[in-house]
């Protein structure tokens, strides 16, 4: 009777050990394949920001260590997906020796390609004061792609500007800054007002 117990004992504990044993295998079958399929899957692109700064102020510095544009906005978003800003309502200041500063305006703007791409949209406003040696400048445009480092200004849209009292409007814009390259490509109109000489 002892030798019975004990032997169902014995088969008791070894069939609790198989028991144990073969969950534990399915469990590592379960992980396996689920990490296969994970694995076989693409891969999720995120689509949400990574981080947001509210009221911002940056600032570009030049090689000389002189500031090259500030930009300010009241709401920054970055996506790491392709590493670029999303901002509201930003406002650029563009710095060059000789000139007052140009002020550059929009609703929103997209910076890209690591910093060096500035996308304004919707009621785009430029405007530089006058100088000694230039004329009020002013520039209205729905979008405009800048160039802070290469001192450009580009867009396809049409553009009004406005140099002193003249009018010049047209599409296809292409400004170089500091070569002082200028072109429209299509459907051009101008005033033109001398300025006025004072003596």
């Amino acid at each position: 009777m002892k030798s019975a117990s004990s032997a169902n004992g014995v088969r008791l504990i070894v069939l609790i050990a198989l028991s144990a044993a073969l969950a534990l295998g399915s469990f590592w079958l379960v992980e396996v394949m689920q990490r296969q399929t994970e694995d076989s899957l693409p891969a999720r692109t995120r689509t949400e920001p990574d981080f947001y700064v509210e009221k911002f102020n940056f600032v570009r510095m030049g090689k000389t260590g002189d500031a090259r544009y500030n930009l300010t906005g009241t709401e920054m978003k970055h996506y790491p997906q392709d590493d670029s800003y999303q901002i509201q309502n930003p406002v650029m200041h563009s710095y060059s020796l000789n000139k007052p500063p140009m002020v550059s305006r929009s609703l929103r703007a997209t910076i890209t390609n690591n910093n060096s791409e500035v996308h304004m949209y919707d009621n785009v406003h430029i405007d530089r004061p006058a100088s000694a040696t230039s004329r009020h400048f002013q520039l209205k445009t729905s979008y405009l792609l800048l160039l802070p480092d290469d001192d450009v200004m580009k867009t396809p849209k049409p553009v009004e500007i406005k140099v002193g009292e003249s009018v010049l409007t047209g599409a296809g814009m292409f400004a170089n800054n500091a070569s002082g390259e200028f072109s429209l490509s299509s459907n051009v109109k101008g005033q033109y007002q001398s300025p006025i000489v004072t003596r």
